[in-house]
């Protein structure tokens, strides 16, 4: 019942699509970080030429409106030296988003400006202002520069990304580590509750058979009735112990005519029905040569599970439980209707939920059980065909008939 495997790849598939997710980000956003990079290096580069040709043009060409419209887009850190990597500090032109403390002392900006643009040449390598006279290149100045705030972001956003998405995905794991410790809470308590519940009606007939004995052990007639019945409330005990070792093991299926398998269950709760003190007509009717391929005793157990809910659901005295059989093409359906309190539309899903209950006993996991007998050993359906609150409800089950053609 675990499905452990299952559960391992699910997870395994999950760290590789995020690690796949991550990858693909990393990779896209470097890509992007480069070519802005790399526009950035050309804005600087232009930058250079420029003062290239200022300083190599033999007329007075007025640049300001170049120098102007190439220095004022810049958004990055840009610190003009000389060829020594010295640089002039009152010179305002020389630098371009660079902050530091003006009325400090030399060496103080000496070791500042130094420490500057060894960062800066870290992250990128200077650009050469030269000048050519003759056969010689004087290198002028070097302009160092470092990366827009845009940049910046972008090499830290996968980053803060994957974060947000490990704190998601962490978040997400407890939470559903804590649904699933609630379900198997939700499991085993409901398991005790059906295994109380299902036990208890044979017990219940075996203490009544018991005081009949006690009355009645001089009369040996009744005493055989009463012990054969005792007999009968023995092997449910016991078909009852059957039944939860069939749960997670392999049902062997059999073709089966459904009318006689349920004629048990009919006639098992019609002998009994008087003693729980209810009066409640139970019928069973429909197709009698309708046959399915069934496992009979847990297939019976979905009928018991289903009448006793019936049961629990009418709080009045003219309570009525029909059992119909009937095929439908290919297909064998199985009604079980009672005129009981009716399931809220909203709650009719909720029923086959582990766990589920709105009484003291019932429906907190046998419908649950029913659902998974059905749909995973019988390869059927099983749901609520029609439900009216104060009226009654319908709950339907199907499966393939065995002299289906497909």
């Amino acid at each position: 019942m675990s499905g452990g495997p299952a559960t391992a790849n699910i997870k395994i598939a999950l760290i590789f699509a995020a690690l796949l997710i991550a990858g693909g980000t990393l990779y896209y956003t470097h890509t992007i970080v480069q070519k802005l990079q790399a526009r950035e290096r050309q804005i600087v580069q232009l930058y250079a030429n420029t003062l290239e040709y200022i300083a190599n043009s033999q007329d007075n060409t007025d640049l300001t409106f170049l120098l102007e419209n190439i220095i004022q887009p810049i958004d990055f850190e840009v610190i003009l030296s000389d060829g020594n990597d010295e640089v002039d500090f009152t010179g305002a032109s020389n630098f371009r988003n660079v902050k530091f403390d003006s009325t400090a002392s030399n060496e103080k900006l000496k070791t500042y400006f130094a420490e500057k643009l060894a960062g800066m040449d870290d992250i990128n390598s200077p650009i050469l202002v030269k000048h050519i006279m003759g056969n010689d290149t004087l290198v002028l100045n070097k302009i160092h520069f470092g990366e827009s705030a845009l940049v910046t972001q972008l090499k830290y956003f996968p980053y803060v990304q994957m974060l947000i998405a490990f704190l998601f995905v962490l978040t997400a794991y407890i939470g559903f580590s804590q649904i699933k410790r609630s379900e198997q809470s939700n499991i085993w308590v409901g398991m005790a509750k059906e295994t109380a519940h299902q036990f208890g009606t044979p017990l219940t007939s075996l203490m009544g058979w018991i005081e009949l004995l006690k009355l009645n052990y001089s009369d040996p007639d009744k005493v055989l009735d009463t012990a054969d019945e005792i007999n009968n409330d023995v092997q449910k005990l016991s078909r009852i112990t059957n039944r939860f070792s069939k749960i997670g093991s392999k049902a062997e299926l059999k073709k089966e005519n459904l009318y006689d398998s349920l004629q048990e269950i009919y006639e098992y709760f019609t002998r009994r029905l008087p003693r729980l003190g209810k009066k409640v007509e139970l019928t069973l009717e429909g197709d009698l040569n309708a046959e399915g391929m069934i496992n009979r005793e847990l297939f019976g157990w979905v009928i018991e599970n289903l009448v006793k809910n019936a049961l629990d659901a009418i709080d009045h005295d003219a309570g009525k439980i029909s059992i119909k059989i009937a095929q439908v093409k290919s297909k064998i359906e199985i009604e079980v209707t009672d005129n009981g309190k009716g399931i809220d539309l909203k709650r009719r899903k909720d029923v086959f939920r582990p766990g589920y209950s709105t009484k003291k006993r019932g429906w907190g996991l046998g419908l649950s059980l029913s659902k998974r007998i059905i749909e995973e050993y019988h390869s059927g359906k099983i749901f609520v065909s029609n439900s009216i609150p104060g009226e009654g409800t319908t709950f339907r089950i199907i499966i393939d008939s065995p002299h289906s053609t497909g």
